[in-house]
């Protein structure tokens, strides 16, 4: 895997700007970035090209479309071997309920973030379908009672004051 390349101060703000909006017109970012119009949008392409900016997505409000329950399931395989993990995290990828997989170290081997219509959803999804995913051994359940934080925003190194 090669190294990235280094950004330079532009390259880092027109990061900061598109992460907190990404349907910013050109001409506002280039002000935003002190750039004119031309080498921003050469410098955004490059980006995208570079895979710094992996895509544009909507952030919808749960509530909104029927998946306000929120959970975190840890799971704990029967083994982990190697041909059990490929297994599971292929099976874990088609399962539209689940948001996030990430691999843990500790005592169980993930830990995923769901989100349902409610209880019983989530409750049916558990039985018919986390439970059955390849080398699953024992699941718990941590329902979230409050949001307090969720952002993608990351921090940028290296901007200093941003006005």
């Amino acid at each position: 895997m090669t190294k990235p390349r280094k950004l330079d101060l532009i390259d880092r703000r027109i990061l900061q700007e598109v992460q907190t909006n990404g349907r910013i017109a050109i001409v506002d970012l280039s002000e935003k970035v002190g750039l004119s119009k031309t080498p921003c949008f050469q410098r955004l392409k490059r980006l995208e090209k570079e895979k710094f900016i992996r895509g544009y997505r909507a952030d919808l409000d749960p509530q909104k479309v029927s998946q306000g329950y929120l959970v975190y399931v840890q799971v704990k395989l029967e083994n982990t071997t190697r041909h059990v993990l490929e297994k599971f995290n292929a099976a874990v990828k088609d399962v539209p309920q689940i948001l996030t997989c990430h691999m843990m170290s500790g005592g169980y081997d993930y830990l995923i973030k769901v989100r349902t219509k409610d209880m019983t959803a989530y409750r049916e999804l558990l039985g018919d379908v986390i439970s059955a995913l390849p080398g699953v051994q024992q699941t718990s359940t941590f329902p979230v009672m409050e949001q307090v934080k969720e952002t993608t925003v990351l921090m940028i190194e290296g901007l200093g004051e941003l006005s």
